[in-house]
Order: C-alpha cells, then sequence, then structure tokens
C-alpha cells in the first residue's frame, strides 16, 4: 500500500499563486509517475499534469504556462506551483502515483481544495 497526503490547499484571489505539496509513504515503486488531477463541482476528474520518476513532466493543455509540476524522488515528494490562477481552476486537486509500466497500479490521495475567486 501507498499512503499520499496533500497539503497548500486554499483561498487565492484570481492572478495568485498556490504551491500544492504531496508526500508518499508506504511500499512506493521505484520506477513510478506522481501526478496531480482535479475534480470541480459537477465534473469529472480530469488530468492536471504528471512527472516519472526519471523524466519531464507533462501538462494540460489547460495548466501549460501557468502551473509547475515537479518532485523530490529521495523524498517522495510532488509539487504542484500554480501561477496566474483563474476562477476556472477551483476544485479539489488530488495527488496521484502509478507504476510508470503497470498503471493498473495506483493510488490516489484525499484531495485539497484549490479555491479561486475572482
Amino acid at each position: 500500500q501507498v499512503q499520499l497526503v496533500e497539503s497548500g490547499g486554499g483561498l487565492v484571489q484570481a492572478g495568485g499563486s498556490l504551491r500544492l505539496s504531496c508526500a508518499a509513504s508506504g511500499h512506493i515503486f521505484s520506477n513510478n509517475t506522481m501526478g496531480w488531477y482535479r475534480q470541480a463541482p459537477g465534473k469529472q476528474r480530469e488530468f492536471v499534469a504528471s512527472i516519472p520518476s526519471g523524466g519531464s513532466a507533462n501538462y494540460a493543455d489547460s495548466v501549460k504556462g501557468r502551473f509547475t509540476c515537479s518532485r523530490d524522488n529521495p523524498e517522495n515528494t510532488v509539487y504542484l506551483q500554480m501561477n496566474g490562477l483563474k476562477s476556472e481552476d477551483t476544485a479539489v486537486y488530488y495527488c496521484h502515483i502509478r507504476h510508470t509500466l503497470i498503471p493498473e497500479v495506483s493510488y490516489w490521495g484525499q484531495g485539497t481544495q484549490v479555491t479561486v475567486s475572482s
């Protein structure tokens, strides 16, 4: 089992910034991809960004140029720096980890609320 604990959500004005963190613990497989999804009220959960343990980050088109996903491999922690926040970024943000080669092996965090006021 892998446990994921997110932090850093909150309320921010449009144009502002927030930084989310997610720390993984437990039986972590070395070849993994960590990342973030989000779910707004009444909408399906959607991909935001991800980064494999030995590669570059990938982003949803909606956040490219505004969000930066990074990770600290020794600490098993992934970050999401969010700049230029918009009201449409309001959602619960979920941390996710999956085995890079066996994607059905995956775990979710509990989620952290991000609210952007216009």
